[in-house]
């Protein structure tokens, strides 16, 4: 069974981009991040895949990118920590 141990939500100043970020992230019994989900949501910007600008899960088994509803493998995963900070640069295409 996994803990869930991120479950953020903010809103993004529509002068600076408007939408919302949402980052969620559950660990095992030894601590270790085995699911995550972080996501840009803007219906503004991009209607399909819920909203999803962009954003980064293992959902199906397999890290992958969605980036206006093409999805990717990252096939260079490293970390949890690594896609958190990925995602950080990311986002600041579309939040100024």
């Amino acid at each position: 069974k996994f803990k869930k141990v991120v479950s953020e939500q903010f809103p993004v100043n529509p002068k600076t981009g408007g939408g919302i970020l949402k980052i969620e992230a559950w660990e095992n019994e030894n601590g270790e991040i085995v699911k995550y989900s972080m996501a840009y949501i803007n219906h503004l910007i991009f209607s399909d895949d819920n909203g999803r600008v962009i954003g980064y899960d293992n959902t199906h088994n397999f890290h992958h990118k969605h980036y206006f509803g093409e999805i990717s493998e990252v096939s260079d995963f490293i970390s949890y920590q690594d896609l958190v900070d990925r995602f950080e640069k990311e986002i600041k295409e579309f939040i100024k």
